[in-house]
C-alpha cells in the first residue's frame, strides 16, 4: 500500500533542514531518488517497496524548498546547491557509490551530480525532465511564476488551480487524494512563498546548458530513462534527441493507451517499478 503523505514524512529525518529518508536493507545496493517540481520525494513513495523487495538500500530527500525540508523565503535557490545538499547528506548517511534516479528538477540535480564526480554514479535513470533546455516548455503557471509577477502570483494560488494545472501535464488519471497531497507537499511551511524563486532553475539550466550536456551524453555507465510520451513539458518531443545524442541507453516509452503524461511514477507507478527494478539489478548499483 502507498503511503499518504502523513506517513511518509513520519518515517523520515528532518536532520540539519533537510528531510529524507532511507528505505530497505542497510546492505542493499545503494540507489538515491531525486524528484522533481513543485512537490516532494513522497512522490516516489509508489517506487519505493518495489525497489526495497528487490534488494535496494532507497534513499530519498526533499531538496532546499521542498516538502518537509526548510523553505527559507529570500533564499537564491540553485541547482548547484542542490547538489551540494545531496553530496553533504551522502556523506552523512556514508554513501559512497549510487545509482541514480531522477525525475523533472531532479534531472538537472543528476546531470550537476554526474559533472562533478560521474565515477560516483554506478548507474543513472531519469524520468520526464528538461535534459536539454531547447526543449523544455514550461507550463503557463510556471511561465507566470518565473516572470516578475511571480511573487504576487504565488500568493494567489488555490488548490483547485494547482489540481488543474497538475491535471494538464498528466496523461493517465490520478486520484483526488494524491493530488492533494502533492498540493500539501508543495505549500506546507513557507512554500506558496518559495514558488517563484525555485523556478530560477529554468534560467541555470541555460546558464550551464553546455556543462549539463556534456555530464548526460558522456557519463559511460548504464542509462535509462522512462518517459511518458503525453507529456507537453517534456514528453515525447525529446525522445529523438535522446535517441540521436545516447545510442547506448535503454529507452522505456510508456505510450500504452493512455500514454503516461510528466509524472511516470505516479501514473504509472508498475511500469516505472517494472523497468527500474530490472534496471538496476543488471545495470548495477554500488556499495
Amino acid at each position: 500500500m502507498q503511503l499518504g503523505l502523513d506517513e511518509w514524512i513520519a518515517g523520515g529525518i528532518s536532520g540539519h533542514d533537510i528531510f529524507h529518508r532511507q528505505d530497505g536493507p542497510v546492505d542493499g545496493r545503494p540507489v538515491t531518488l531525486l524528484h522533481g517540481f513543485p512537490t516532494s520525494s513522497h512522490d516516489w513513495a509508489p517506487i519505493v517497496p518495489p525497489l526495497v523487495e528487490s534488494g535496494c538500500r532507497v534513499t530519498t530527500l526533499d531538496l532546499l524548498g521542498f516538502g518537509a525540508s526548510a523553505k527559507p523565503v529570500r533564499h537564491d535557490y540553485r541547482i548547484t546547491e542542490q547538489a551540494s545538499i545531496v553530496e553533504a547528506l551522502w556523506q552523512r548517511l556514508g554513501i559512497g557509490s549510487t545509482a541514480l534516479v531522477a525525475h523533472d528538477y531532479g534531472v538537472s540535480v543528476a546531470q550537476e551530480l554526474l559533472h562533478r564526480d560521474a565515477s560516483r554514479i554506478t548507474a543513472a535513470a531519469f524520468l520526464n525532465g528538461g535534459l536539454y533546455p531547447d526543449l523544455h516548455r514550461p507550463t503557463r503557471v510556471q511561465k507566470l511564476l518565473h516572470s516578475p509577477l511571480g511573487a504576487v502570483v504565488q500568493h494567489l494560488a488555490t488548490e483547485r488551480m494547482y489540481r488543474k494545472s497538475l491535471r494538464e501535464i498528466l496523461g493517465r488519471p490520478v486520484n483526488d487524494e494524491l493530488l492533494h497531497d502533492m498540493w500539501l507537499a508543495t505549500t506546507m511551511g513557507e512554500g506558496k512563498r518559495v514558488q517563484h524563486r525555485l523556478l530560477h532553475y529554468i534560467d541555470e539550466r541555460r546558464e550551464h546548458a553546455d556543462r549539463w550536456r556534456t555530464a548526460l551524453e558522456q557519463y559511460p555507465g548504464p542509462m535509462l530513462f522512462v518517459w511518458g510520451p503525453a507529456d507537453p513539458v517534456s514528453g515525447g518531443h525529446v525522445l529523438p534527441r535522446l535517441r540521436e545524442r545516447l545510442p547506448h541507453a535503454t529507452i522505456t516509452v510508456l505510450d500504452e493507451p493512455p500514454a503516461t503524461g510528466h509524472y511516470p511514477q505516479l501514473e504509472n507507478p508498475d511500469a516505472v517499478a517494472a523497468a527500474l527494478t530490472e534496471f538496476l539489478s543488471t545495470g548495477g548499483s554500488g556499495s
